[in-house]
């Protein structure tokens, strides 16, 4: 039957549909979740990772529209696991959502046990940003992805990447020059640090994360081969110009690579297939790959198509038969990180970008399958140190102007900050809107609140025809307990200490946010990550400056506490810097 009130979209412009700015923003991010621009399966409220969801069904979506336009500015909505339970009087300062979702208690934190309680209607997968309502579409994983691959280059810079086994030459060689300019139009980077530009990147998954992998690469200068087993989703990211082209088999696209390779010309290619058969094959022909990485749904193996099932059987063989299914998926995950480990060995540098892969093809029988690292302590953590991470925000009203506006003023606001500015630049000319206008960057502690406190000046000023909504991404230095991800290989081994992002959530709520999530699983998957995320709306009002300066300084700070209490020298000196106390000497 015709769902009436598809397509979904957030309301653009001034007029409040809500009873304030504070409930009006939660209302437009969670349509701006489900519009078609944006989610991948909005009929089936699934925004993005295959299952992650804005709402459990329906029917909790009409109750969490009608609550949030009657919602006053003294009372808080619960909302447990996508479904409105309650209202409850609060103050101005308390955050008018508070959101729970997936959460299980340890020993029934598995697949099995979540998809008993998900079938009988008493709970929904929430991924990170889906069940919090701040996805903003492919942007919002882009920037973290270009600064993992910028990290990515600036390691392989210092030395010369081989062809698998052979010398470097110019066309392939040596890679030098680095970030800093944009040339050719395209986004590429060139001399500063590190360069992908010489280099052929190999992945798998253009989903609603994985399809910011082609344009990092490409902005990183370098070539990448995305495979993906589901062709509308290469179509998106072509007419999205995340992606720039297709190629018509496996051999096309690396002809085309090495093409571009020999140019140090960037250029993203996607690829229908399977990466479980397609990767061993590169492997076998001695493919010129220099980068391998995954970020196909491999959290969760129902969302992972094995090898010897048809695409259009996907869905009615996984239902028909979970545990079988599963079984299979993992024997093909086990089959595509052999493959990557057999690149690693030949010299590639390769990483698990955060999808659980590794675990996955662990239990289907591969044990070599944790012999290359995650993304997170290969190049990530120093950044979480200085409480660095995604600062994301949409504007309001619709309008691209006031995201124009608000790119300049960051960039006013932090004009010594190359990469930011090479980001923003890039992000100007290469990013396609999705759903409300958005932007991200990574800023940390110290950096934040000025970000915030500045748009919601501009908000008062009317610089900004209405306000601007705040959040992050939980992929956070401060905010997540995940053992395969956010918190692999910890100093101290800590890895699976869920405190931190408890504590996260319970700060945001003390601070002031807006609206204040905590969810089990993310893109791990059940049983593997315990994370919190917060939103803020700048509003203009003197009240929100209050909020936005409290949140967005006790909200990075958090990271900097969490890997100084690991023993990260960087951490320490970062919270000596801002007077975090107390000092405690490891015992």
């Amino acid at each position: 039957m015709t769902n009436p009130r598809l397509p979904i979209h957030a309301a653009h412009g001034t007029a409040l549909t809500a009873r304030s700015w504070q409930t009006e923003a939660a209302l437009r991010m969670l349509r701006n979740n489900l519009d078609p621009q944006v989610a991948e399966r909005p009929e089936e409220l699934v925004v993005y990772g295959g299952t992650g969801k804005a709402a459990r069904n329906w029917e909790a979506y009409d109750a969490l529209v009608a609550e949030l336009t009657e919602l006053a500015d003294d009372e808080t909505l619960l909302v447990q696991s996508g479904k409105p339970i309650g209202v409850l009087r609060t103050h101005e300062w308390a955050p008018r959502v508070l959101i729970a979702n997936s959460n299980l208690v340890g020993d029934w934190a598995n697949w099995e046990e979540f998809r008993r309680l998900e079938q009988a209607g008493l709970t929904m997968y929430g991924q990170m940003t889906a069940g919090s309502w701040i996805y903003i579409g492919t942007q919002g994983i882009l920037q973290g992805t270009f600064e993992t691959f910028a990290a990515v280059a600036d390691k392989i810079s210092t030395s010369s990447i081989t062809d698998g086994g052979g010398s470097s030459t110019d066309g392939h060689g040596t890679i030098t020059g680095g970030r800093g300019s944009i040339t050719d139009g395209h986004g590429s980077i060139t001399d500063a640090h590190g360069t992908l530009a010489g280099t052929i990147t190999l992945t798998a998954g253009l989903g609603g994360m994985g399809g910011a992998q082609p344009l990092a690469v490409t902005m990183n200068g370098g070539v990448v081969i995305c495979i993906e087993v589901d062709q509308s989703r290469i179509e998106r990211r072509i007419a999205h110009r995340y992606l720039d082209v297709q190629a018509t088999s496996l051999d096309h696209a690396l002809e085309l690579a090495v093409a571009a390779r020999d140019e140090r010309r960037p250029l993203s290619i996607g690829v229908l297939g399977n990466a479980a058969e397609l990767l061993p094959r590169l492997l076998a022909q001695e493919a010129p790959i220099d980068i391998v990485t995954d970020q196909t749904s491999a959290h969760d193996p129902l969302s992972y198509l094995p090898v010897g099932i048809e695409f259009a059987d996907w869905r009615a063989s996984a239902a028909r038969d979970p545990e079988w299914f599963t079984e299979q998926a993992r024997a093909s995950m086990a089959a595509h990180v052999e493959a990557m480990v057999g690149f690693a060995d030949r010299g590639a540098e390769v990483f698990d970008y955060g999808n659980s892969i590794r675990d996955e093809a662990r239990k289907g029988g591969y044990q070599r399958a944790f012999d290359f690292p995650g993304f997170v302590p290969a190049y990530i953590r120093p950044l979480f140190c200085e409480g660095k991470g995604p600062f994301r925000w949409a504007a309001l009203s619709g309008d691209p102007a006031d995201i124009a506006a608000t790119d300049a003023a960051v960039l006013e606001l932090f004009p010594e900050n190359e990469r930011l500015r090479t980001w923003i630049t890039m992000a100007q000319e290469r990013v396609e809107f999705q759903g409300l206008p958005a932007r991200i960057c990574w800023l940390g502690l110290g950096e934040r609140h000025l970000a915030g406190l500045k748009f919601n000046e501009m908000v008062r000023d009317g610089v900004l025809k209405a306000p601007i909504v705040i959040g992050r991404d939980h992929l956070d230095c401060g905010s997540v307990a995940s053992p395969y991800r956010e918190t692999e290989s910890m100093a101290d081994g800590s890895d699976a200490i869920a405190d931190w992002p408890l504590l996260n959530a319970l700060v945001n709520t003390a601070s002031g946010a807006s609206w204040v999530s905590i969810h089990h699983g993310g893109g791990v998957g059940m049983g593997r990550s315990i994370h919190a995320g917060q939103v803020c709306v700048a509003d203009g009002t003197e009240l929100a400056a209050q909020k936005l300066e409290r949140v967005l300084t006790n909200d990075p700070a958090m990271g900097v506490l969490r890997h100084r209490d690991a023993g990260y020298r960087r951490a320490v000196e970062v919270g000596t810097a801002f007077g975090l106390r107390p000092e405690v000497e490891q015992g």
